[in-house]
C-alpha cells in the first residue's frame, strides 16, 4: 500500500509531478544562439582604446535583460573615433566578445583596435590594406577587432569559434582577431 501525504497523494505521485514541473521549467538553449554558452547570468565587457586612451568595464546585461545605459555607453565606445560618429553595436557582436572573454579566462580587458567604422574611414582604411573588405561589417556596427596581450591570436580565434555564432579571422601578422555576428566563417592565419 502506497503511503499518502494527507492530501491523498502518494509520494510516487508527487514525485513524478515534481519531476515533470523541473522538466517542464528548466529552459532549453537547443534553438539558442551558440554564443550564449559561456555568457552567464551576468555579461561584462572590458575594453581600452589604445588611440582615445579610453578605459570600459562594464556589465551590460543581467538576467536576460540588455542594460540600456551600459549598452549606449559601449556604442559610444565602440565609436568611430577618426570622425567622431557613433552606431549602435548589434547586441549579438557584444556577446560573442563578452562569451568569447569569459572563455578565454581571463581578467585582462580587450585592446579594441576597431569596432564601428564610417563609410569614409572604411574606404580610407581600404585604400591602405587590401585585409579591408568593401562592405565591412564594421560599418553595420556588426564587428570588432580585439586583441590580448596575455593570449595568441590563435587562442583568441578558437574561443570566438567555440561560440558558433559568427565571423572569426585571424590576423596574425597585425596580431588581432576580427569577431562579427555575421555569418558563422573563419579565414587568416
Amino acid at each position: 500500500m502506497a503511503k499518502t501525504n494527507g492530501s491523498g497523494l502518494t509520494r510516487r505521485a508527487l514525485l513524478g509531478a515534481f519531476a515533470a514541473t523541473a522538466v517542464a521549467a528548466t529552459p532549453t538553449y537547443s534553438k539558442a544562439a551558440g554564443f550564449l554558452r559561456g555568457g552567464g547570468d551576468i555579461r561584462r565587457l572590458r575594453m581600452y582604446s589604445g588611440r582615445t586612451g579610453e578605459k570600459l568595464d562594464m556589465i551590460y546585461w543581467i538576467d536576460g535583460d540588455y542594460i540600456k545605459d551600459a549598452v549606449k555607453e559601449i556604442n559610444h565606445f565602440m565609436r568611430d573615433w577618426r570622425v567622431d560618429q557613433v552606431k549602435s553595436i548589434d547586441l549579438r557582436t557584444l556577446d560573442i566578445m563578452a562569451a568569447s572573454h569569459n572563455l578565454l579566462d581571463v581578467s585582462e580587458p580587450y585592446m579594441l583596435l576597431s569596432g564601428y567604422r564610417s563609410p569614409q574611414t572604411n574606404a580610407m582604411l581600404r585604400s591602405r590594406s587590401r585585409g579591408v573588405a568593401k562592405n565591412s561589417l564594421h560599418m553595420q556596427g556588426q564587428a570588432a577587432d580585439l586583441r590580448l596581450g596575455s593570449r595568441s591570436v590563435n587562442q583568441m580565434a578558437k574561443a570566438a569559434m567555440a561560440c558558433h555564432a559568427g565571423g572569426v579571422g585571424r590576423y596574425s601578422r597585425s596580431n588581432f582577431v576580427h569577431m562579427d555576428c555575421g555569418v558563422v566563417r573563419s579565414w587568416g592565419a
